[in-house]
C-alpha cells in the first residue's frame, strides 16, 4: 500500500513511457473494478477505422481496451494476486493481437454490434483464408486479350459479346488453405476483394467464468437441454460407481423405495406407503372397476373404440370415390 502511494506521489516526475504505463495501469484497474464481462476479441487485420467505429457504436455501453499483452498480464497478476483472483482466468487467453471489450450490456447484442463492422479486404499471397473463394460462372468484363491469363490456369472460358466469360465454377481457395499467387493474381485482374475483416470475438469472461463466444448463440431452450443432458450423465455415472450427491440422490432414494415396496410384498410387513401395491395384489379388480370413473381407460374402453375406426376408414373411401368417380 505504501509503494503505491509513493508512486502517485512520484508520477509526474517519471519518464513520459512510464506515465503512460502507469495511467494504462490505473485505467484497466478501474475497468476490472466496474464491469463483470469482458469479451476478448481478436483484432488481426484490423484497421485504426474499424476500431474507431467499434468504439463509437459502443459508447455508453462499451469500452475498448487494447494494449501490450505483457502489461495486461502484469495488472491481471496484480489484481488476483490482491485479492481479484476471478481474473486470473483471464491470463491464459492474453496472447496473440488481442483487446478487452468491458461491458455490463447483454453480450449477444453487444458481440453482433461488434463484429457488425467488416470491411472488404482483397487477396494477399500465402494468407490463410478465412472463407472459401471462387469465380462464378459468367462474363468477367475482361477483353479477349487476357484469354491467355485464363488458359494459364486451365480455367475453361469462351468469348461472349467481346468480352472473357468463365464457364464453369472455379473454387480457387479451400477456407483454412493458403492463398496461391496465382489465385491473388485472378483476383486482383477481376477487381475481387473476397474477403471480410472486423474484430473477431474469440472468448467471453463473464464473472469470473472463461468460454467460447459461440454459446452466445445458443437458445436459452438449447443451454438448457444440455445442462440436463449434463446431470443425467452425472447421476448415471454417480450410480455405477455408488457416490451420493445432488444429481444422484433422487434415483439413490426413488430405488430404495422401490426395494421396500418389494420386501413388503414378498413378507407380512406393511406401511403406509406399500399398502396401495399389496391392496393392489390382493384385489385388482377393485382398481379396474375404479378406473373408469377416475378418468383412465377401463376395461370395458378397449371395446368400442375399434368400431369408429372402420367408421372414419370407409367415410373417407366414401369421400375419395365421390371426388374421382
Amino acid at each position: 500500500m505504501t509503494e503505491v502511494k509513493k508512486e502517485e506521489i512520484d508520477i509526474d516526475s517519471l519518464p513520459a513511457r512510464k506515465q503512460r504505463k502507469h495511467k494504462y495501469r490505473i485505467r484497466m484497474e478501474e475497468y476490472l473494478a466496474t464491469y463483470s464481462n469482458i469479451l476478448i476479441c481478436e483484432f488481426d487485420n484490423v484497421g485504426s477505422r474499424q476500431v474507431q467505429a467499434v468504439r463509437i457504436a459502443l459508447r455508453g455501453k462499451g469500452i475498448v481496451l487494447m494494449g501490450k499483452n505483457t502489461i495486461m498480464r502484469k495488472v491481471l497478476r496484480d489484481q488476483a494476486e490482491a485479492g481479484n483472483t476471478k481474473v486470473a482466468a483471464l491470463l491464459p487467453h492474453v496472447r496473440g493481437n488481442i483487446g478487452f471489450i468491458f461491458t455490463n450490456e447483454d453480450l449477444a447484442e453487444t458481440r453482433k454490434m461488434i463484429e457488425a463492422e467488416k470491411i472488404p479486404a482483397a487477396a494477399k499471397t500465402g494468407q490463410f483464408a478465412p472463407v472459401n473463394v471462387y469465380i462464378p460462372a459468367g462474363p468477367t468484363g475482361l477483353d479477349p486479350g487476357n484469354t491467355g491469363f485464363f488458359q494459364a490456369l486451365n480455367i475453361n472460358t469462351k468469348i461472349q459479346r467481346g468480352a472473357i466469360e468463365i464457364l464453369n465454377q472455379v473454387w480457387l481457395v479451400h477456407k483454412g488453405e493458403r492463398v496461391t499467387s496465382s489465385a491473388t493474381a485472378l483476383l486482383t485482374k477481376l477487381g475481387i476483394k473476397p474477403f471480410f475483416y472486423g474484430i473477431v470475438v474469440a472468448k467471453v469472461y463473464e464473472n469470473g467464468s472463461v468460454y467460447a463466444a459461440n454459446i452466445l448463440d445458443m437458445s436459452e431452450s438449447e443451454l438448457m437441454n444440455r445442462f440436463f443432458a449434463g446431470v443425467r450423465h452425472v447421476a448415471a455415472l454417480s450410480l455405477n460407481l455408488g457416490i451420493p450427491n445432488l444429481a444422484s440422490l433422487p434415483h439413490i432414494v426413488a430405488n430404495t423405495f422401490k426395494k421396500l415396496v418389494a420386501i413388503s410384498l414378498e413378507t407380512d410387513y406393511t406401511f403406509e406407503e406399500s399398502k396401495v401395491f399389496k391392496d393392489y395384489l390382493a384385489n385388482p379388480d377393485a382398481f379396474k372397476s375404479a378406473a373408469p370413473a377416475g378418468g383412465g381407460g377401463g376395461a370395458g374402453a378397449p371395446a368400442p373404440e375399434p368400431e369408429p375406426e372402420p367408421e372414419e376408414e370407409e367415410s373417407e373411401e366414401e369421400a375419395d370415390f365421390d371426388l374421382f368417380g
